[in-house]
């Protein structure tokens, strides 16, 4: 990476806002700017800089195009790999572009780039909307939704993509493009699911639905003796699932002992006592701590994020699990360019077992990774599945769900053990989806969905791994809007 030249770095520093800042590594607040939701993937950037509109990302870009220097985007920071930090290069931080404004007619907001799913809550909570969005509300809007976006509204409404109405874009040649599916339609297909690969997203405009308070949240341990039951009965709620549940099925190991639980973290968009019935058979297996509680809605996406604080080195890895046993010949079909990770249907309770103990050995022989977790993402896929594979560039669309290895430490010598794990597992998944795969009838998403989520630590995955059928045209898009690979950070496009 070349040195950046000091006089180059004051004449963008006059060119911005007066209300951007640029930061130097002798700049005071410098360290503040390279924190990341995972400390391991922290680097010490050339520069880092907090624009303040539009026009100061372009020219910033412009900046970092001109000097030959790596281009990252830091929103919510909560790339696991690393793909939002760069050692030597820039750090465009978003966090003063985080304005978010409703059009209550409409149902509609519109969100700066920079802005946290906290945000979003918030603003469309008094006007009784709500949007799909993560479900930890200190995740950058624009990582998520660029990736796709999962969240607790998605077996109504879909991903976050899929209520997405249009974004603006800063290219690689500094042009500021907005997008959607009738202003460069291209460019807005190749956003939704590859968009951090396209440039860096200003603005984006979301369709928001009517939420009605309160809902019904909270969480349920249960003892590792009661694992393959809560599996059964998991498998049992999916099936019975009508949009408005979703739940979480989690190996997690709580303090102060840090021993492994099974956790279950719930979700009912109604009230309690619609809740209670819905979940009855969970409340019956008699867990042995139970927080369920009715809350406004946009209290909901802060419920877990103690599950994910900051301050810890991490690895994030991805599998998923199809979860329908009534629609047994909707599986994934394995091709030699083309080999995700996945549980087949339902998940198989004896299997979890084996997870579990896999988890169990990990943290003893590895003690600085106590906190790690793995979580079983129960969001019902009948309504993302509506939409066909090739519609956006995400190519995750299938009978399935994701599951998350989130290896946690603390320990800078414990780096490979803990990455090592995550991959271990993934390798675990795979070899499970080869003994029982099907070939058979199945419906197209199905079929062609790659079985990774891109947004859960694929920074080192190939391109067609990612987006499978998606690939070729990304690439021809890529060549097209960013030949020089300038946001290549994260996403192997060329």
């Amino acid at each position: 990476m070349p040195a950046i030249n000091s006089k180059a770095v004051d004449e963008l520093r006059a060119s911005l806002s007066a209300t951007a800042l640029v930061l130097t590594p002798d700049s005071e607040g410098y360290a503040e700017g390279l924190k990341r939701w995972a400390t391991s993937a922290e680097k010490p950037a050339g520069l880092v800089v907090y624009p303040t509109s539009d026009e100061d990302v372009s020219k910033t870009v412009l900046f970092g195009t001109t000097h030959s220097l790596e281009l990252v985007v830091h929103g919510g920071g909560h790339s696991s790999g690393g793909s939002s930090s760069t050692d030597g290069g820039i750090s465009i931080d978003l966090s003063k572009m985080r304005a978010c404004t409703v059009n209550p007619e409409k149902k509609t907001i519109t969100v700066q780039g920079g802005a946290l799913w906290k945000d979003v809550d918030e603003a469309l909570g008094p006007y009784g909307l709500a949007a799909v969005g993560g479900t930890v509300n200190h995740t950058g809007v624009g990582g998520l939704t660029l990736g796709g976006g999962y969240g607790w509204l998605t077996p109504q409404h879909g991903l976050t993509i899929d209520n997405l109405l249009s974004v603006t874009l800063v290219l690689a040649n500094g042009s500021i493009t907005t997008c959607s599916s009738a202003q460069n339609a291209d460019l807005f297909w190749a956003a939704r699911g590859a968009g951090r690969g396209f440039g860096v997203a200003t603005s984006f405009l979301f369709q928001a639905f009517e939420q009605k308070n309160p809902v019904w949240e909270g969480m349920m341990i249960f003892p590792p003796t009661k694992l393959k039951e809560v599996f059964e009965i998991s498998n049992f709620l999916t099936e019975s699932d009508e949009g408005r549940a979703a739940h979480v099925v989690g190996f997690v190991s709580p303090p102060p002992d840090f021993r492994a639980v099974v956790a279950v973290v719930v979700f009912w968009d109604g009230g309690e006592g619609e809740g209670r019935a819905f979940y009855g058979r969970l409340l019956e297996l008699g867990p042995v701590v139970d927080t369920m509680a009715v809350m406004p809605y946009e209290k909901l996406n802060g419920m877990v994020n103690e599950l994910m604080p900051f301050g810890f080195r991490r690895s994030m890895k991805g599998s998923v699990c199809s979860p329908l046993r009534s629609t047994p010949n909707m599986i994934m079909i394995l091709t030699t360019s083309l080999i995700p990770q996945a549980c087949l249907i339902p998940i198989d309770p004896t299997f979890a077992e084996t997870v579990f103990q896999d988890y169990v050995q990990f943290k003893a022989d590895v003690p600085d990774a106590a906190g790690s977790s793995v979580l079983f993402e129960c969001l019902s896929p009948r309504k993302l599945i509506q939409v066909p594979q090739t519609a956006t560039s995400f190519a995750n669309r299938g009978y399935y769900f994701n599951v998350l290895f989130s290896t946690t430490w603390t320990k800078k010598e414990t780096d490979e053990a803990g990455r090592e794990w995550s991959r271990k597992m993934g390798v675990k998944m795979n070899e499970f989806l080869r003994k029982g795969v099907e070939k058979g009838a199945g419906d197209d998403n199905t079929r062609s969905g790659v079985g990774q989520y891109a947004n859960y630590d694929s920074i080192d995955e190939k391109g067609q791994v990612l987006f499978g059928v998606d690939f070729p045209r990304l690439v021809e898009l890529k060549k097209r809007y960013d030949p020089g690979n300038v946001f290549g950070k994260g996403l192997n496009l060329l």
